[in-house]
């Protein structure tokens, strides 16, 4: 049968774009480095580099992240919802001799580990649809802002199919190369990513188990403490206090010194440390104090607005499930 002419040309395009990758010299470069000192086989990196598409959607979508783009109030609407509220507690009961084992062993309560997994890809329902090669190499290769990083994770991800005995173009996720129900990037995955059902496979993709099991290792692993609040919405009596706003995720300012300089009275010792953050709210600024915890958080995502999302979500989560055996994080 005869091809037709523009069949012909979407062929020599597809084809065009798949070639581009593994004739360049940064990419050929990258081959012989992984040969070199991780001793990858250098055909198989070359086939495979060979099908990997740059995806211009990507970079677009990695220049203006939520984050950055949105207001907190903006923000916050997207992930702190009824419905989500209610598929957090769905997923919570159908997952919850999981949960609780994960909270015995890492201290990590259910109600951050489903709204981490709420918030990165409402609960399984959105996991990303993007080969991670492709969206790695067209961060690493045509990203200038960020290609150290991605070219580092780039070269995780290999080792992680690598390791894990899967083809790297199977693998899907994001648009920033993260994975499975909880999002982890490829050297989260290899760092923290545990075979929670003990079937001696690591599967966030699928299994939601290790998914669990994998957020919660990650939390445990940095730091988390779990024997007080995370976050406390506080008042401002003197806009001195915005000198110490947003400065940083960690905590690393007094209650004693903030309340010096203006912020509103807590329930808190004076030498406890915590992070004041200002957000623009729908009636107003919001002050928000950060305290360990909430900087265990960001660990996650680096970011105040995303992890006090994270933790209003797991609130409105533990509220509508009637649990009032345990203190609000708020």
């Amino acid at each position: 049968m005869r091809m037709k002419l523009s069949s012909i040309l979407l062929s020599i395009f597809t084809l065009a774009i798949f070639a581009d990758y593994e004739s360049r010299d940064s990419v050929k470069d990258f081959i012989n480095e992984l040969v070199v000192e991780d001793g990858f086989n250098q055909q198989q990196l070359v086939e495979i580099f060979g099908q990997v598409e740059k995806k211009q959607r990507i970079i677009d979508l990695m220049s203006r992240p939520a984050e950055k783009a949105k207001s907190w109030h903006e923000y916050r609407q997207i992930f702190v919802t009824s419905t989500r509220i209610a598929s957090g507690v769905e997923f919570w009961e159908e997952n919850q001799a999981t949960l609780d084992r994960a909270q015995r062993e890492f201290g990590v309560p259910p109600e951050i580990i489903v709204a981490v997994i709420g918030v990165e890809t409402n609960y399984g329902r959105n996991t990303g649809s993007f080969r991670v090669m492709d969206a790695l190499s067209t961060l690493a290769f045509d990203y200038p802002p960020r290609a150290r990083f991605f070219r580092r994770e780039l070269r995780e991800l290999l080792l992680l199919a690598q390791e894990e005995n899967k083809y790297p173009l199977d693998l899907t996720g994001s648009y920033a190369g993260a994975m499975g129900y909880g999002q982890f990037i490829p050297s989260s995955f290899r760092a923290y990513a545990i075979d929670f059902d003990g079937d001696g496979t690591r599967d966030i993709w699928r299994n939601r188990v290790d998914a669990i099991g994998s957020v919660a290792n990650y939390f445990s692993r940095h730091g988390w403490e779990g024997d007080g609040q995370i976050a406390v919405p506080v008042t401002v009596v003197d806009q001195r206090v915005d000198q110490f706003a947003n400065e940083g995720l960690k905590p690393k300012r007094s209650i004693a010194e903030l309340q010096e300089v203006g912020m509103g009275s807590v329930a808190l010792p004076d030498e406890e440390l915590g992070a004041l953050f200002r957000l623009k709210g729908r009636a107003g600024w919001e002050y928000w104090l950060g305290l360990h915890d909430f900087y265990v958080v960001t660990r996650y995502n680096h970011s105040h607005m995303y992890a006090l999302a994270v933790v209003q979500l797991a609130e409105g989560i533990r509220s509508r499930r009637g649990d009032v055996s345990k203190p609000g994080r708020l």
